[in-house]
């Protein structure tokens, strides 16, 4: 049985590129972990966001715990597959607070009694702040509890320690885990399984600046390290499963910040965990991280365990049977298919809205819709029928004014109020664009020698198709037929009008030509200038490595959010140039990215300055 833990970093809507859409679905991303339990942290979603198939995915049962004030941040989630595993009991939350409605009942929970905040310590800072309350570490959905019989999975998200004003209720969060585990083992006699993001590194190996003297000397003074130290054998009583197969193993690490490609260079740290109590290991069988896994600024961890076991006394136990999945014959109340909007019980808003129709309305509506399909079988094809009768004409088959008159007169039924898509296409018949009327002008007519009588009278004879009969040579002009010999004068000084016109439209050209050739040095000059403007502004280059840099945003939020910077274009390494405040220069490996900061708003204006002294005057 495998035993699978993942920092998601939010499952609510996958962009294209994401490599799980090659699984399609929440079941094929399941399937392909190969895992039998498992365990999501930052799911970034809520109740009501949360697709049906991510609710429930095929033959894996689903528990989640989502932020109680705060929707897509923080929450974690246990799939547990059907076919190999089923939980006895299931709660949310490490207090003990979080119920259900109705609430559990004594049988249905995992402990008898929970912790108390005056029975532990409770971190308050440096400014003795007040630590708050146990239900305030609860409604961030953070925990889920699962009784598996063998032991109990704890799976966490602890927070992280985004300001200095956040680490009490950090450290809280751990000092209720480890309370919540101390009354499970103390108290109640039971093996106890913690996995999970638990943002923090358990010792100098775990983290990626770690060999560094500067940061080895200092490493414990930090509380959420030196709690963890204290918690982690041969301290405490959890047992580090994955280390004790890789005791040595360096750069075993399981988060990297990508937004500054630390990946590329494995400069992580390892802070996802899975803890076991002692008397679990023997059933542990390996353990592993899965770098190669992508999707996430995290990756994958892991434990199997074995199949069976062999007692001292010789006797061979089935981890069925040491988990009692005979006793696992209903599924616990916090399951996802005992939610109402996901099991039926819940109305539908859209159920409110809406005429309801008698049996005898539906009946007849069916009735009629069947009608209407086979009408619509029947009218499919757009050729109206052919009458083959020879003793009726095209005219005879029309109608005659007088029905044409009644038809319009009469209305039309009610049942077509409106005209289909197939109707129109038939009635329609030819698509083609209509053509211009015969009476408009185009605009080539504006631009062309002015047309002459000839022509005039030509298109005249065409336009009105009118015979034309040869006049005799000995006709003698009467009253009224002087006004040819005025159509050839003004023929011939419209003639001598449009060749003068050509010949000062040559001219012209010959001037245009000119002046082109004359100005066209200071033209190419100054379009050449202005160009160099409004060109991209080229990226500084760095001060170590003289490399082009990169183009940065600011996103964490005060006075600089939103602002771009130009860093070094290297990804970050161990002992990489962090700046004189943060990194001694002896520590500094220069392969990685230098300290080089600017602002774009300072490279835009020295890059506008230079290019405006260059502009001709």
């Amino acid at each position: 049985m495998r035993i699978l833990s993942w920092n998601i970093n939010g499952i609510r809507t996958l962009p294209k590129y994401h490599p799980w859409n090659t699984f399609g679905s929440c079941e094929g991303i399941l399937d392909a972990l190969e895992a039998d339990i498992i365990c999501f942290q930052e799911m970034k979603s809520s109740r009501a966001m949360l697709p049906r198939d991510v609710a429930l995915p095929g033959p894996y049962h689903s528990f989640f715990s989502f932020p109680a004030n705060k929707g897509g941040y923080s929450g974690v989630a246990v799939y547990t597959n059907s076919r190999k595993v089923t939980p006895l009991k299931a709660e949310e939350g490490l207090s003990g607070i979080l119920q259900p409605k109705p609430p559990l009942l004594a049988a249905e929970r995992v402990s008898p009694t929970y912790p108390r905040a005056d029975e532990f310590d409770m971190y308050s800072g440096e400014d003795d702040a007040p630590p708050g309350t146990l239900e305030e570490l609860d409604t961030e959905g953070r925990a889920l509890v699962l009784d598996f019989g063998l032991f109990v999975l704890i799976n966490v998200y602890c927070p992280a320690e985004t300001s200095d004003a956040r680490l009490p209720y950090k450290m809280n969060f751990h000092l209720l885990l480890q309370e919540r585990v101390r009354r499970l083992i103390e108290e109640e006699q039971r093996e106890v399984i913690v996995l999970g993001d638990i943002n923090v590194s358990a010792t100098p190996l775990d983290h990626g600046d770690g060999h560094l003297p500067s940061t080895a000397a200092v490493y414990w003074d930090h509380p959420p390290r030196d709690w963890f130290r204290k918690w982690l054998a041969p301290n405490g009583p959890m047992v580090d499963a994955i280390r004790t197969f890789w005791p040595e193993r360096k750069g075993m690490y399981t988060c990297w910040n990508t937004k500054l490609q630390a990946r590329e260079t494995n400069y992580g740290a390892r802070i996802d965990y899975v803890l076991v109590t002692k008397g679990l290991l023997p059933w542990v069988k390996h353990g592993d991280i899965q770098p190669s896994l992508k999707g996430s600024d995290h990756c994958p961890i892991y434990i199997d365990l074995h199949d069976e076991l062999v007692l001292e006394t010789g006797e061979t136990v089935k981890l069925r049977d040491a988990m009692r999945q005979d006793q696992a014959t209903q599924l616990p109340r916090l399951a996802a298919k005992y939610w109402d909007e996901l099991a039926g019980k819940q109305t539908m808003l859209s159920a409110f809205f809406g005429k309801r129709k008698d049996p005898a309305e539906e009946k007849a509506s069916e009735g009629s819709s069947q009608a209407e399909v086979s009408a619509l079988s029947k009218s499919a094809s757009c050729t109206p029928p052919v009458d083959n009768t020879p003793t009726e004409s095209f005219q005879d088959r029309g109608p005659s004014p007088a029905k044409f008159k009644a038809s319009i007169a009469q209305p039309r039924p009610s049942t077509s109020t409106k005209r289909k898509p197939s109707d129109k296409a038939c009635s329609s018949g030819s698509n083609k664009k209509s053509r211009p009327e015969a009476g408009q002008a185009k605009i080539a007519a504006f631009f062309g020698k002015p047309p002459t009588a000839k022509s005039k009278s030509k298109s005249a004879s065409k336009a009105k198709e009118v015979i034309v009969i040869d006049e005799d040579e000995d006709h003698v002009p009467v009253d009224g037929d002087d006004s040819r010999s005025r159509e050839t004068n003004s023929e011939s000084q419209i003639d001598a009008d449009y060749s003068f016109a050509c010949e000062l439209s040559t001219s012209q050209i010959d001037l245009v030509e000119h002046s082109e050739i004359t100005s066209s040095t200071a033209q190419e000059d100054g379009k050449r200038a202005w160009s160099s403007i409004f060109a991209p502004v080229r990226p500084p280059l760095c001060t170590v490595h003289k490399e082009p840099t990169r183009l940065l945003k600011v996103n964490k939020p005060g006075p600089n959010k939103g602002k771009t910077f130009y860093a070094c274009s290297r990804p970050v390494g161990p002992g990489y140039d962090k700046g004189r405040g943060e990194r001694l220069r002896e520590e500094v490996n220069h392969e990685y990215r230098c300290n080089f900061f600017k602002w774009a708003s300072e490279v835009k204006k020295e890059a506008r300055q230079a290019k405006t002294s260059d502009i001709p005057r």
